[in-house]
């Protein structure tokens, strides 16, 4: 029987081998204890995920700063001490031997939420300018960073790096896309700084630049270092593909060894599949007709991309078929297929794939999107109907995330509005347990 090219190791350019094509992207856990360190359900969590076949796990946002996060149940890692470990080291290196089970590489993704920060979670976002995030309300408007802070993230970035290093992880991603706030730095939109770190792309992109550097000189030259990038942001005025294709050529200068091609933002979730505001909204580069027919969203992107990056390339977002996967693999359309949702419900669906037992992933969103229909309509008074579909989705892997956390199966019968309820609570409760920790701690 012929090897499925999804089976072939990949050598990176550091040296390090990942076993197979197969990688579950970062997806976010909420699974931190009230200090925002890593607990027994990470532990669990990734175990399964390990022991599910692929060949390179990325964790979700694990943040470089406590004060602003992506959602209360993230992992944050503050500077060290000057002499001895972080707090809560002991729970990282639990969480990456569990993660590393299987033979395969556990890698940290690297964050900072920037103006993308709830106000339930944060009332001070910080980001590039003050540019707030227009979300029903949810967002305050963030402060721009002065200089000195922007260089101190920047060794932060590095900071988490090496302590992932030291804990076990196999190596990190820094997350430079999404609208976070390296995203947000390279968007003439949400950058609209005069400095050096705004105005010309090559000013937007400093930053990003400088953290993979100041990361790459903590971890050293054989440790894996990626990048996830933006294609497009799918925003009038925003961070454009071209832009993304310049910023790509810059990045092969610092040795990255591995780009995890994406694209949208909160306000544009591409990534889930969503379009948002049509009022600002861009679609992009028009895509062929065949592209439009295929599973991925954001292959057809890549392959501009791919004309001039020269490290290992990763697509996430749409996969769901053996045979295409196995297609875009062999023709070098992509060296990695980046699976989110499906792992939430089936954490074996790698090596599934792998061993030839599924043609198919297992994944809800249509039967979501069709329960969420028939009890919202467009003209809701409610919310716009397009944030139901993003948020009752999310709810709805939120809760599989935190029963496979707590080593049950997944629930594929949970409600929508059970799962909308349930996710709002936890967010709430969680966010007013930190933030009285945090208070109580300084």
């Amino acid at each position: 029987m012929t090897q499925s090219p999804l089976s072939k190791p990949l050598k990176l350019p550091c040296g390090a081998v990942l076993p197979n094509r197969i990688a579950k992207a970062a997806m976010t856990e909420g699974l931190a204890d009230d200090q925002l360190h890593a607990t027994h359900r990470h532990e669990t969590l990734y175990r399964r995920w390990s022991e599910g076949g692929a060949g390179l796990l990325i964790t979700g946002n694990v943040m470089i700063d406590h004060r602003v996060l992506e959602r209360p149940g993230n992992v944050a890692i503050d500077p060290a001490p000057a002499e001895g470990e972080p707090e809560g080291m002991a729970q990282l290196r639990a969480w990456a031997d569990a993660g590393t089970r299987n033979g395969n590489h556990l890698w940290m993704q690297i964050s900072h939420a920037g103006r993308q920060s709830p106000r339930y979670v944060t009332s001070h976002p910080m980001g590039p300018s003050e540019v707030q995030l227009s979300l029903m309300g949810n967002y305050a408007r963030p402060r721009a960073l002065t200089e000195p802070e922007i260089l101190d993230f920047i060794q932060r970035f590095a900071n988490v790096a090496r302590i992932a290093k030291q804990a076990g992880f196999t190596g990190v991603q820094v997350h430079g896309a999404h609208g976070y706030l390296l995203s947000s730095f390279l968007s003439p939109v949400t950058n609209q700084r005069t400095d050096r770190w705004g105005g010309p792309l090559e000013n937007r992109a400093r930053f990003l630049l400088e953290v993979v550097r100041a990361t790459r000189a903590a971890v050293g030259p054989e440790f894996p270092v990626a990048v996830k990038l933006n294609s497009d942001d799918f925003r009038k005025g925003g961070f454009s593909l071209d832009e993304s294709v310049k910023v790509v050529r810059w990045l092969n200068e610092e040795g990255i060894d591995l780009l995890e091609v994406s694209g949208g933002t909160y306000e544009q979730p591409r990534l889930l599949g969503y379009s948002g505001n049509a009022d600002t909204a861009s679609e992009g580069p028009a895509l062929r007709e065949s592209t439009r027919k295929r599973e991925a969203y954001f292959l057809d992107y890549a392959q501009t991309i791919r004309e001039v990056c020269e490290c290992p390339l990763m697509v996430t977002g749409g996969f769901r078929s053996r045979a295409f996967m196995e297609e875009v693999i062999a023709n070098g359309e992509t060296d990695v297929i980046g699976l989110g949702r499906p792992l939430c419900t089936d954490p074996a669906t790698p090596r599934d794939l792998l061993e030839g037992r599924i043609e198919k992933t297992v994944c809800y969103e249509d039967d979501i999107k069709l329960a969420q229909s028939g009890l919202f309509s467009p003209a809701s008074p409610l919310m716009p109907f397009k944030v139901i579909n993003v948020l009752g989705g999310q709810a709805w892997y939120y809760q599989q995330i935190f029963r496979l956390a707590d080593d049950e199966q997944a629930d594929p019968d949970l409600g929508i509005l059970k799962a909308i309820g349930a996710y709002v609570k936890d967010e709430l409760t969680r966010a007013r347990r930190i933030k009285k920790t945090h208070s109580t701690s300084r």
